[in-house]
């Protein structure tokens, strides 16, 4: 139907059909994964960070009932239970802003034309809803300093160190719609960032 996911006949047969399936992006599991990190202290200061990234990876939209991003679709109906409402709930922004519509027939919007049904037509892995998984996170960092030793001593203290550490503090990513570590699945539970204070006290 009209705002449905068109297919190229790549076999140039007259018809679309599993012959002309062909590969596409990179595999699921990075072909690449790396991390880096550098610790340096000047006097009482020290500094750590460590970055973690991946690249060579794809992931496809989950559009069907599993995917929990297709909106409308009964509870029932994807297998979570009847939970007396109809649709699901929650509708991400990017769908509600741009998809297809009799009035709005872009054939570039983000999402196809929607339905409390799911369209098969639609789930088949394609170049619409492939994206690129590849990122750079700061995946941690902390920052501390150490009180000299002719000061602390006055406090009968043998160390003092206070320090700001943290967990997932920055993203680079060509997607933007989640964390591409989540993958297709953009309802579901993001990494959290974590920014800790302390201090560290030794007599």
């Amino acid at each position: 139907m009209g705002g449905d996911i068109k297919y190229r006949d790549i076999n140039k047969d007259g018809a679309i059909s599993a012959l002309d399936r062909v590969p596409i992006g990179f595999p699921t599991i990075p072909e690449i994964n790396y991390g880096f990190g550098v610790t340096v202290g000047y006097k009482g200061f020290d500094l750590s960070f460590f970055f973690q990234g991946s690249a060579r990876q794809s992931f496809w939209l989950t559009t069907d009932g599993n995917g929990r991003i297709q909106p409308f679709l009964d509870g029932s109906y994807v297998g979570t239970g009847n939970d007396g409402l109809i649709g699901q709930n929650a509708v991400l922004q990017a769908i509600a802003d741009n998809y297809w519509t009799e009035s709005n027939r872009n054939p570039y919007a983000f999402w196809p034309r929607l339905a409390t049904y799911e369209i098969a037509n639609n789930n088949y892995r394609n170049t619409w809803f492939m994206q690129d998984a590849t990122f750079l996170r700061l995946k941690s960092a902390e920052i501390g300093y150490a009180l000299p030793q002719n000061l602390i001593s006055r406090l009968y203290m043998n160390n003092l160190r206070v320090y700001v550490s943290g967990t997932n503090l920055l993203l680079w990513s060509r997607f933007k719609l989640w964390d591409p570590e989540m993958a297709g699945n953009g309802l579901g539970y993001p990494l959290q960032r974590v920014i800790n204070v302390g201090i560290n006290v030794g007599f």
